[in-house]
């Protein structure tokens, strides 16, 4: 690939048709530089374009496509693959500043927005409606573009499916400037090729999604809250499948073992769950929220659900049925990474997913290799899916000794997977971090396709080049 850099000439050229839009020289922060996962990229951008509109992204790219700079779109900045750090240099479409919903239809249960709106104040806003947009990844204040664009999955995927799921019409720019409006609003679609679903899970690399039309259902109207405690993290995996299969049909399943609760407590400054259960100590928690539309079947549900956790292992259960105390019981699962990030000043992280049979074999064997490779492991994650989060860390360790041990890490983890059917992403996006992996994993004939489809959409190879299907040389 072969990229130019920004000149005076284009800077110029972009401020004259963009006058209060573009960012350059001092006028630009480290922000722009890395995503959330700051060892994934780190580079400097030659400029900044704060879009306010699709016709401001389309005419950015016209210039850029023009003149081979390469484009590299950004929401919240909240990714954890480098999905948009500029390793290539070029100039970021910094979409934060399209951030409005711009139309409701509830009587056809969808609402329309630009990529720039935050998942928190879609939320909200749906909430104050009656309606429920299911996807829930740990980061708020993540964009929802963002998280169109990585089809991420979160918390409450192991009921309600990813984002995909719900993303019915999207309007794109493409890398030379042309907008194209993919999908449609009704339910049934049978029209050609899916570019919609295409494009979402994409990473930036096929077209800038600037408008998403989004599938909403009506909230639900009851919810409850179960932690079971585990004497170990072993028996605490163990218990999944019996509660999968209960056909309770749970809307979160998630698993912390007992330091990250402590860790994360510290960090909230509150201690939220018992470390002991009748003199045992516990090693491990199983935390699962269930909803439904009728109070009577509500308590149906909770008391079956814990059965099921005591038959499974479970030291004791406890149940959260209000609001007050379900957001304590889920501030401390979605704290676990945040005190991660406080404790350590070096921080690595996989979000292999397996079949959910296997989440205790992967998560014994990454703790397992934690003297091997040198480095602290923490586990976490969407017990549901087995979307299991590693998090690899150290203190006061030099950047090339602590890569050297990360990648020793990740080959012996992934290799372990490959025999159980693993995927190399649940969530995060194979971004800058996993390239060279993944055509390790799919095979040369699958990657030659994603190349063909990459150059089709973007014969120049310019936009968020180094992601996903394409890498350049170290």
């Amino acid at each position: 690939m072969s990229f130019q850099s920004l000149t005076p000439e284009v800077l110029a050229q972009l401020t004259a048709a963009l006058p209060e839009s573009v960012l350059s020289g001092d006028a630009l922060t480290e922000d722009y530089a890395h995503d959330e996962m700051i060892s994934a990229g780190f580079r400097m951008p030659d400029a900044v374009v704060q879009a306010r509109s699709t016709e401001e992204v389309s005419k950015a790219c016209k210039i850029l496509y023009e003149n081979n700079i390469p484009i590299i779109p950004r929401g919240a900045g909240t990714g954890l693959s480098g999905g948009c750090a500029p390793i290539c240099g070029g100039v970021v479409i910094d979409l934060t500043k399209m951030n409005h919903i711009l139309r409701w239809d509830l009587d056809n249960g969808l609402v329309h927005i630009e990529a720039g709106v935050l998942l928190a104040d879609l939320t909200a806003a749906c909430a104050e409606r009656g309606m429920f947009y299911p996807p829930d990844p740990g980061q708020r204040f993540a964009a929802v573009g963002g998280n169109v664009a990585t089809n991420a999955g979160g918390m409450r995927a192991v009921k309600y499916g990813c984002t995909r799921e719900y993303v019915r019409t999207l309007k794109v720019v493409l890398p030379d400037g042309r907008v194209v409006k993919l999908g449609g609003e009704p339910s049934k679609n049978s029209s050609g090729y899916s570019l919609l679903h295409l494009m979402v899970g994409s990473e930036g690399t096929l077209g800038i999604i600037t408008e998403i039309g989004l599938k909403l259902i009506p909230q639900p109207k009851f919810q409850v809250s179960l932690l079971g405690m585990f004497e170990d993290l072993e028996a605490c995996i163990h218990c999944v499948p019996a509660i999968k299969g209960s056909g309770l049909n749970p809307q979160s399943l998630e698993f912390m073992p007992r330091s990250n609760v402590v860790r994360a407590e510290k960090f909230m400054e509150k201690v939220v769950y018992p470390a002991k259960s009748e003199g045992t100590d516990v090693g491990a928690y199983l935390l699962t929220t269930f909803d439904c539309r009728r109070e009577e079947e509500m308590d149906e549900i909770m008391e079956a659900a814990a059965e099921v956790m005591l038959e499974g292992g479970a030291l004791d259960v406890l149940v959260f049925d209000n609001a007050n105390a379900m957001k304590a019981a889920w501030d401390v699962r979605r704290a676990v990474p945040e005190a991660i990030l406080a404790t350590y000043d070096k921080v690595e992280e996989c979000d292999i997913v397996v079949p959910t049979s296997y989440i205790a074999e992967v998560v014994e064997y990454a703790l397992s290799l934690s003297d091997e490779v040198g480095l602290d492991i923490h586990t976490y994650g969407h017990a549901g899916d087995g979307n299991i989060h590693i998090k690899l860390c150290a203190n006061g360790m030099e950047e090339q000794e602590f890569r050297v041990r990360s990648d020793k890490f990740l080959d012996l983890i992934y290799a372990r997977g490959k025999g159980m059917n693993a995927l190399i992403s649940g969530e995060h996006g194979i971004g800058a971090v996993s390239v060279r992996r993944l055509e390790d994993y799919v095979g040369t004939d699958v990657m030659d396709l994603m190349r063909g489809v990459k150059s089709v959409f973007d014969p120049k190879g310019l936009l968020n080049p180094g992601k996903v299907c394409t890498y350049v040389k170290d």
